[in-house]
């Protein structure tokens, strides 16, 4: 976090206080002084960005010389109201005159406008999700929590042509996938060419936090709330925990858009091969199990996981997972020695790419090159890991372990083609890790198929 003033009047943690006295945090106060055509902000939730929007909203509209009337359009009918009741507070607070009011419009499904007119017979129009709403009005555009409305490219293609007399078209939301119209506006902007001339604003949870945004929730909150005995990074970490898994936390708070249509593993493929709670699954050995190891190795920014399977029947049990992080090869080794020394672990498959060639060598020396495989990790061999992978889950041929790392390592894998028509996985490196709990276990899956393939091809021959 940045290190800013620290507030000392007050009992509480925040350690990052706003400069001055403004009733906007410098995020929010950006957002209000850009005067762009065309401006599209992607955010964190719940950091004020639409009660700052009705205060830039009233300041513009109040202006004795105000050109035209805004179109708010949000995301439905409550939150519409509240965009209002925002833009009436920030009009008592700066003294100007208005009132409010609730129109009925002429349009499909009995839209309603609230309305808001100042003294200078502006107004600003606060409108449900409704797209065809938008339709033969002139004036700014404000889109609210635009990848949340179940058209966005036709509100947009009614909304825009309103601005061609007078007018600003003002966007921003939280993203809702990839496959939204939001993130194809994003992406123009970021990487081609920004063809409609927009002015980009970002601005994640860590951000708004670097800004004083829990000094201002604080200030909010009952005095005993338990927020209140927070400081920013706490407070990060909270919601971190709270969100329904790694994946919602960065969609929603980090701007990072999900995919689920990208993802090689869906939250109900992996949900439905989970372990019940409670039920006992780590390895005990009996003197009649085979088990079969993957290694994914990682040094300083990524895990080394040791994944390990029971092969019973056609399906293969976890019994063990070890993730070692930034640990030594010496520690490593040690761990992965105390494995290989149980006769009952038949096989152990390890990634010796680069940093891995060196830790696979020495364990096949001690082991034998049976027991122990290296593998090079290029695209076509992670390509044949990978498809078995799914089909295990899908096939309910594997058991995991409940876990939320667990889970997020194996949603973070994609499948992209590439330019030239080639199959590449690829998972973004993450606090979590660089999915390397995928790979372990996709290379133990392989230890334990090259095994029994090996034990047929010598029955046969």
């Amino acid at each position: 976090m940045n290190s800013v003033l620290v507030e000392k009047a007050r009992p509480r943690r925040a350690k990052i206080v706003p400069a001055g006295n403004s009733i906007l945090l410098p995020y929010q106060a950006k957002w209000v002084a850009d005067r762009s055509r065309l401006k599209i902000a992607e955010k964190s939730r719940q950091i004020g960005w639409t009660w700052a929007a009705a205060c830039g909203l009233v300041l513009r509209k109040s202006l004795e010389d105000a050109p035209c009337d805004a179109w708010v359009s949000s995301r439905d009918e409550l939150q519409a109201q509240l965009f209002i009741e925002d833009c009436k507070g920030f009009a008592d607070v700066y003294e100007l005159a208005s009132v409010a009011t609730d129109v009925a419009l002429l349009a499909p499904k009995g839209a309603t406008d609230r309305e808001l007119r100042f003294a200078n017979g502006r107004r600003i129009h606060s409108l449900s999700s409704n797209p065809d709403a938008q339709a033969g009005k002139r004036g700014d555009r404000i889109l609210d929590e635009f990848a949340l409305h179940e058209e966005p490219r036709k509100l947009f293609t009614v909304a825009q042509p309103g601005i061609t007399w007078a007018g600003s078209m003002e966007i921003f939301s939280t993203h809702r996938g990839t496959r939204n119209f939001f993130n194809e506006l994003i992406n123009e902007v970021k990487h081609n060419g920004n063809p409609k001339g927009f002015s980009l604003h970002s601005v994640t949870l860590e951000d708004a936090l670097c800004q004083g945004l829990l000094y201002k929730l604080q200030s909010k909150l009952p005095a005993d709330d338990a927020r209140q005995e927070l400081d920013e990074g706490e407070y990060f970490d909270l919601i971190r925990r709270t969100c329904a898994d790694e994946e919602s936390f960065r969609e929603e708070f980090c701007c990072q858009p999900s995919d689920e249509n990208g993802a090689f593993l869906s939250y109900d493929l992996i949900a439905s091969c989970e372990y019940r709670p409670g039920e006992r699954w780590e390895m005990e050995g009996d003197g009649t199990a085979a088990y079969y190891a993957g290694v994914d190795i990682g040094r300083d920014r990524d895990l080394t996981v040791i994944w390990v399977v029971e092969k019973v029947s056609s399906v293969y049990l976890t019994r063990r997972i070890v993730a070692l992080d930034r640990q030594t090869f010496d520690a490593q080794e040690k761990e992965l020695y105390a494995l290989l020394d149980n006769p009952a672990v038949r096989r152990c498959c390890i990634d010796q790419t680069g940093m891995g060639r060196q830790f696979a060598e020495r364990a096949q020396r001690k082991y034998g090159k049976y027991r122990v495989e290296g593998l090079t990790f290029t695209a076509g061999v992670k390509e044949e890991l990978a498809y078995p992978v799914r089909a295990a889950f899908e096939d309910r041929a594997v058991r995991i372990p409940g876990d939320a790392k667990i889970r997020a390592d194996l949603r973070n894998i994609r499948k992209e083609t590439t330019a030239s028509g080639n199959i590449r996985f690829t998972g973004e490196r993450t606090a979590n890790g660089h999915s390397d709990r995928f790979w372990a276990l996709a290379l133990a899956l392989h230890a334990g198929k090259e095994a029994t393939e090996q034990k047929i091809w010598a029955a046969v021959c």
